[in-house]
């Protein structure tokens, strides 16, 4: 079967928890989603390289030792110098640490330009599909994108 979704995975910073991401590739693989799975201790520049050299359509960040905030910070803006400005980012796992609501957090990494964020404990499976579903909005978008400059261009 040839996929039509890829997507770049990885724990970011000095995080070297391994588990996630290979239950994550083992739910995603299945549902018709290649995925690079970069490990543990991955930088900004790594996850977009992979995602450069691959072509993917999404970055995943995985982070469970609670210092996500940190790790991420600009992390977007990374990848718009780099040429990635539409990629889609998601990020999850335990992100902060103490007693956070999820909604502030969820709010935390939306303002970082993280287009998603996952508690610790989420269906893979729902994620899965919200994840198919970003690729395709996106697809369209850049290829109306496509079609408008062309249309300018003469």
């Amino acid at each position: 079967m040839e996929t039509k979704f890829r997507v770049v995975l990885g724990v970011i910073g000095a995080d070297c928890h391994a588990v996630g991401n290979k239950i994550i590739k083992s739910v995603l693989e299945p549902l018709g989603i290649d995925v690079i799975n970069l490990g543990v201790m991955v930088s900004q520049d790594e996850f977009i390289d992979a995602a450069i050299e691959t072509n993917a359509d999404a970055i995943l960040v995985s982070s469970i030792y609670g210092h996500g905030e940190i790790d991420c910070v600009g992390f977007r803006g990374r990848c718009v110098e780099r040429g990635l400005e539409d990629i889609i980012l998601y990020v999850g796992g335990n992100l902060v640490i103490g007693k956070v609501d999820f909604e502030d957090v969820e709010k935390l990494f939306k303002n970082m330009g993280f287009d998603r964020v996952f508690p610790p404990s989420v269906d893979l499976e729902e994620v899965a599909k919200l994840l198919k579903a970003d690729i395709v909005k996106q697809a369209a978008i850049r290829a109306e994108a496509d079609f408008l400059e062309v249309r300018l261009a003469g």
